[in-house]
Parts: structure tokens; sequence; C-alpha cells
């Protein structure tokens, strides 16, 4: 069951003189990842085909990502009116798709998929608070705070799972902590990069995933700030078994947002 609905979003009180216009590319990208949502149900139900239990908290939570979709993409069709949502979906459909055939995780395991599960959701729940508290725009602000709390409640849907299949799969803490950071690392893929091509480029322009994934993360790393990275590195710290917040988890954040700040500055000289 939704936790909201769009009609519960005062889309009245969007005030054009408050976007950003640094924003407006982000969030069309990221309508078009999160309205995807609905194959990866289709993938997980296939991961988990005599689970009936996950599969029903799996198809539930597609249509919460899906929704979170539409939210965007009418927030970016208040902002630019001249964008057309549907078409620009329609061209990321053609382009990218995952493997729906699939009858196992690409994980490897069960327990490996859910790991996954949590880092999206780690750096999802993370991204929106991000947004939320960098932008002026009163609509946006409360689209990407609902939708932040939808995604940390959906890492703790995963993370509860994920502990029910460790306890059979009997993952060791370095099988789970390469399959998170490889999670991670591919938070750089087609499936953002792409994204971003077909919300801000035209179909005359051919895509380049270097130049799309540069132009995302030169405008999205500039939201975050330290408090954000403490509680992502957190989700993850509590996901690989680790004590969320401690020195340990201190020294990871602290490396991370050196990183981000070094990455950041890669790309506005790009």
């Amino acid at each position: 069951m939704k936790h909201w609905r769009l009609d519960d979003v005062d889309w009245s009180a969007f005030d054009a003189g408050r976007v950003d216009p640094t924003v407006l590319p982000l969030v069309k990208a990221a309508a078009m990842v999160e309205r995807n949502g609905a194959d990866y149900a289709i993938y997980l139900n296939r991961v988990f085909p005599d689970d009936p239990d996950f599969r029903a908290a799996a198809d539930a939570w597609a249509v919460e990502e899906v929704q979170h979709g539409e939210a965007l993409g009418r927030w970016a069709m208040l902002a630019d009116p001249g964008w057309d949502f549907r078409a620009a979906f329609a061209r990321y459909r053609a382009g990218f798709s995952i493997p729906l055939d699939a009858t196992a995780s690409v994980r490897g395991s069960r327990t490996g998929e859910l790991i996954a599960r949590c880092m999206v959701e780690t750096g999802t729940s993370s991204y929106y608070t991000a947004l939320a508290d960098a932008t002026e725009e009163p609509v946006l602000e409360r689209v990407c705070r609902l939708i932040a709390a939808d995604e940390y409640r959906h890492f703790k849907l995963f993370y509860d799972h994920m502990r029910r299949y460790l306890g059979r799969e009997r993952l060791g803490f370095a099988r789970r902590l390469a399959i998170a950071a490889g999670r991670i690392r591919e938070s750089e893929d087609d499936e953002l990069a792409f994204a971003y091509h077909c919300a801000n480029e035209p179909a005359s322009v051919s895509y380049a995933h270097e130049r799309c994934m540069r132009a995302y993360m030169a405008g999205a790393m500039g939201f975050y700030r330290p408090a954000h990275i403490a509680r992502g590195m957190g989700m993850i710290f509590k996901t690989l078994g680790l004590k969320p917040h401690g020195a340990l988890s201190g020294l990871a954040t602290r490396l991370a947002w050196r990183a981000l700040c070094r990455r950041r500055r890669r790309c506005a000289m790009a």
C-alpha cells in the first residue's frame, strides 16, 4: 500500500521563480530511472519464485518506485512545460533494459541480490535527502522528502529480507563487501547516464556514456554535504554487519567525502 499519493502533493504551490536550472536536468534523469521500477519487480519475482512474501513486497515496492518517477516527471514538466516526460521515457525504454529473463540473481545468490538492493536504496535515500535540503522550490522539496522517506523504508525492507537469507546462505564478510562495492560502482553505468541522455539531449545527438555521466555527476555531487555521506555510510555499514556509527564508520565517511570532493572538482574542470 502506498504511503502517499500524487494528489497528496500541493502542486499549486509550485514556484517557477525558485527553480534552479542546474537541478532540472537531474530531476528529469531521475524520473526516467524511478519510473522504470516495474521491470525490477519482474526480475526480482523471477529470482525469488518460491518466496511469496518477498514477491509481494517487491511488487509493492515497484508501485512506489513508479510513483516516484511520475512525481518527478510531473514536477519537471511544471518546471519545463516544453518537456515531454512520456516521450523521453519511451526513448529510455527503447534503449535500456535489464535482464528480465534471468532465473537467478546476477549477484550469485539471493543474499547478494538483497545486499545490492540495499546499496541502491542507500544511494537514493541519501540523494533525495540532499536534493530536498538544497532546493528552494517548495514542491520539489516536498516530493524529494516523500521519496527519501520511501527509499529509507525500502532499505529496511530489503535489509530485513537480506538478514533472513543470510542465515541460510552464510555469505562471508569479504563476499558481502565485494557485492556492495560492486553495486556502488554500478551507479555510474548506463542506467543513469542513458537516462540523462534521453531526458536532456535531442535524439539527433548520439549517446556518449562518459559525457552524460560527467554532466550528471557534476550537478548531483554539488548537493551533498558531509551529513548526507555519514547517513549513507551508516546504512552501508549496517548492511555489512558492521557498527553503523563509530570510529571506523567516521573514518570511512571522511574518506568518502574527500573522494566526492575530488571527483566533483574533476567533473567541473572537464
